[in-house]
């Protein structure tokens, strides 16, 4: 192998040895330069890959971060708003306690008036009557005394003409327990003559004109009732 046989000189052998060996160096070498290429265009690809991966995340800049996307941020959480509180309720006003069935009565329980003729001529001696009801839903007990009993007459001024106990005065006991709406009446006759508490003054007749009738019991008093003398 080393000594080449032929009729052409050896040098040219030698030559034709070196060039086949050049060429299966370069075969040789070019085949290995393919490899690393392929190897490194891979590797290469998958940075670029990796890299386009990254560019395409980072140019997402809107998206929230993997935390955010866990976590909700605090501005986006709706706190409940509290219900509101409800208006201060007025305290209930005592109620008042009503009559006490059997016990006295008031003078808001009774009602008074005076009846009678609604005119009479000058001089004339007409009957009145005192009317004493018990206006409230329970019997109650009332001092019905005639000393506590009285029926004045009065002119259009309110000037007093004439009073029922002026000049006889009537005493005696009567304490009477008054059904719900029951009445009692007491009549009282006028003499026609006008007079003054104790009766010390001079009685006169009175004058013809409008007048009215007021009853009256203890602390209670009943409304005007018109009276006409003619």
């Amino acid at each position: 192998m080393l000594h080449p046989v032929g009729p052409l000189p050896a040098a040219v052998y030698w030559r034709r040895r070196l060039l086949v060996l050049a060429l299966l160096l370069a075969v040789l070498g070019g085949g290995g330069w393919l490899v690393v290429a392929a190897l490194t265009g891979g590797a290469g690809g998958t940075a670029t890959s990796a890299a386009a991966a990254t560019t395409e995340a980072g140019g997402q800049a809107d998206e929230p971060p993997a935390l955010e996307q866990v976590v909700p941020s605090l501005a986006s959480v709706q706190t409940p708003t509290p219900a509101p509180e409800p208006p201060a309720e007025a305290e209930p006003r005592p109620t008042p306690a009503g009559p006490t069935p059997g016990g006295p009565c008031s003078d808001d329980m009774i009602g008074l008036e005076v009846r009678g003729p609604g005119s009479a001529p000058v001089g004339g001696k007409p009957t009145f009557e005192l009317v004493v009801t018990n206006v409230s839903s329970v019997p109650c007990v009332r001092v019905l005394d005639a000393g506590l009993q009285e029926v004045l007459l009065l002119d259009p001024a309110g000037n007093r003409v004439w009073g029922s106990n002026d000049c006889f005065p009537e005493t005696g006991s009567d304490t009477r327990t008054l059904a719900p709406g029951e009445s009692v009446v007491f009549p009282l006759t006028w003499g026609g003559l006008t007079s003054e508490p104790s009766c010390t003054a001079e009685r006169t007749t009175p004058a013809s004109g409008q007048y009215v009738l007021r009853g009256r019991l203890d602390t209670k008093t009943g409304p005007d009732t018109p009276f006409t003398l003619t």
